[in-house]
């Protein structure tokens, strides 16, 4: 199947994996690139030597596109960027920030560069800003979705903007699939179906959750990680969203943010003191969801940790290779297509 997408990124199927924190590593990516998708490494939670690590080890996993995304609103993203360029990844995904000299430097070695959008405001800027594709994100995604649902936002941004859309949110099948291209998509990203696959990290608990779990078992709150998201409701879920937090708090969190990153607590310290109430509670709220992040992802663990899923877990019933599942996909959607 061809779209502006697979031609921009030299991909066989326009169908991404999205870029997931503990979920994304290089053996999910090299699984969907080897597939004919494109994978998207998550670079969130890595230390510097980390991704550099990480993009070695996928490009040992396979010889075809992939991405790497960089999280511009975590601490030490600047660091992370800056080895996404030295090590010229084909394609970087960037998310949460201004991407225009992320952009520039990425052309210069002749790559490409996706941006990670909810609204039609971030839409417009980072194509002026040099985007080459956007990252479209509905309300219906895993974590941080935006605030309408993919069947209004994907026409809405198509409208907008000239270049490719990838639309993310809601995607779980090849009449999704099918959806999104008559919707004005080039493509899909994949977050919960392809969390749910035997190559995916994820603890078998959580992969066996997912499907059980309906459209109606997830819930979109700030009080996670401090940002808007869409997450599983569970016993962690629950008792994470009651904690009420301060800044003296914050400070006490802020040391397991720093220790993650290799950053210098001192200096998070002062930065959430004299950033505020809001920011300083929202700094708290990340260190909490971090924590729980990878005690929901890998260890399986709901009463302690949470775990992201979209509102298409109510699509998923089965866990089969990544292979199947994007072959099987853009089958159906050619079918649809041709009827």
């Amino acid at each position: 199947m061809k779209t502006k997408i697979t031609e921009l990124f030299g991909i066989e199927h326009p169908i991404a994996l999205s870029g997931m924190s503990w979920i994304s590593t290089p053996e999910l990516v090299a699984a969907v690139a080897n597939a004919g998708g494109l994978g998207i490494l998550a670079t969130g939670t890595l230390r510097p030597e980390e991704t550099r690590e990480f993009i070695k080890k996928t490009r040992e996993l396979t010889d075809k596109p992939f991405a790497v995304n960089v999280t511009l609103y975590f601490p030490e993203a600047e660091k992370n960027a800056k080895i996404l360029i030295e090590e010229k990844v084909p394609i970087i995904n960037y998310s949460l920030g201004k991407g225009d000299k992320i952009a520039k430097a990425v052309h210069d070695y002749g790559g490409k560069v996706i941006a990670t959008v909810t609204n039609a405001k971030h839409a417009l800027a980072a194509q002026r800003d040099g985007a080459d594709a956007l990252i479209v994100t509905g309300y219906e995604a895993a974590a941080h979705g935006g605030e309408v649902g993919s069947l209004v936002l994907i026409p809405t941004i198509a409208d907008l903007v000239e270049i490719p859309i990838i639309a993310a949110g809601g995607f779980a099948d090849g009449r999704g699939l099918a959806a999104a291209l008559v919707l004005g998509a080039d493509g899909i990203a994949m977050g919960t179906r392809l969390m749910n696959t035997k190559e995916s990290p994820v603890h078998e608990i959580q992969k066996k959750v997912c499907t059980e779990k309906g459209a109606f078992d997830s819930i979109r709150t700030n009080r996670i990680d401090g940002l808007p998201g869409r997450f599983m409701i569970s016993v962690g879920s629950k008792r994470i969203m009651r904690k009420k937090l301060n800044p003296i708090s914050a400070l006490i969190k802020s040391r397991k943010i720093a220790k993650m990153f290799g950053y210098p607590w001192l200096k998070m310290a002062a930065g959430i003191l004299f950033s505020g109430v809001k920011k300083s509670v929202q700094m708290a709220r990340m260190a909490i969801g971090f924590e729980a992040f990878e005690k929901g992802t890998l260890e399986g663990d709901n009463k302690k940790g949470v775990i992201p899923i979209g509102q298409n877990a109510g699509l998923i019933f089965d866990t089969p290779t990544v292979k199947e599942i994007i072959e099987k996909m853009v089958s159906d959607a050619e079918t649809i297509k041709e009827s």
